[in-house]
Formats: structure tokens, sequence, C-alpha cells
């Protein structure tokens, strides 16, 4: 007997595939949905996928994302697809890409850091050094952050 997952179309709206399993609710965070404002939003997680073993899928109807969501989607689901429908076909694909440099979107955990002093007006910049697992180095003092230091510091909670 073959196994089927149904979930229904979206008319015009944003689904973002091939998320790590168990960071489906981190995406909904970055993008600031609660599932209040009234949108059809399909939350699809640990289903089988060849690719990554297990995958989660958000589906949101009438979103289009945000260059810096998208960025910040490439730090925790650096795998995603974002896949954009336009009455209810796929119209564009884009494969997330983690960026080279990251300004301004994670704070430095040195709290000695220039970019953490009040006085100076300085945005942080890390360095990606490894995607897989995500590695990210200050160009200021040299402190690494890793992939949970980013969910826990672009969702505001748990990684």
């Amino acid at each position: 007997m073959e196994r089927e997952l149904r979930v229904s179309k979206i008319k015009d709206g944003t689904v973002i595939d091939h998320i790590e399993a168990g960071r489906a609710l981190h995406v909904l965070r970055i993008l600031g949905l609660t599932g209040a404002e009234g949108l059809t939003i399909a939350v699809v997680m640990n289903v089988p996928s060849q690719k990554l073993g297990k995958k989660d899928i958000v589906k949101v109807e009438g979103v289009a994302l945000e260059e810096e969501q998208v960025s910040k989607i490439a730090l925790i689901a650096p795998s995603a697809t974002i896949n954009i429908i336009k009455d209810y076909a796929v119209v564009e694909k884009v494969k997330v890409q983690v960026p080279a440099l990251i300004e301004g979107l994670l704070k430095c955990a040195n709290p000695n850091c220039i970019t953490n002093q009040p006085r100076e007006p300085v945005k942080s910049r890390f360095k990606v050094s490894s995607v897989r697992p995500l590695k990210l180095v200050c160009e200021y003092c040299g402190t690494e952050l890793n992939q949970d230091d980013a969910i826990r510091q672009l969702t505001g909670g748990a990684a």
C-alpha cells in the first residue's frame, strides 16, 4: 500500500520546501506568522525526503517574501527552496543561498565587540566560514556563531 501526503494547493503565495526536519516553526517565526493574521498556512513536518531523509514544508497563501526574510531562512535552512505561486502554478523556484557576508542580521556574542558598544554605530558583520555545519565569524573580533546561535537570535527562542 502506497502512502500519500495531500496538502491542498494555494492560489497565490509562497511555498518553502526542503526545510530541515523540525525547523518549520522557526521559519514561521522568521516570517512573523502566528496564524492570527487570517492567512491560509500549511505546515507539514517530518515528511520523507530523498534528499534530506526527512523534511518540513511551509505553504503561505498571499505572502511574498522580502530579501531579508530569505537571508534569514537561508541561515536556518540552507537547503530550502522557495517557490512563488501564481494562479495555482509555480512561476519561480529559487534555492536559498547563505550569503558570504552577513551584515546587521545577527548580534556578536562577545559583549566587548565594537558592534555591541552603545557609542559605536557599527553594524555587525559575519563571514561565513562553513555552511554545513553553519559557522560564522565576526569580522571585528573573531567570535564564532553556529547555527543554533543564529536560530536563537533570529527566532527569539530555543534552537
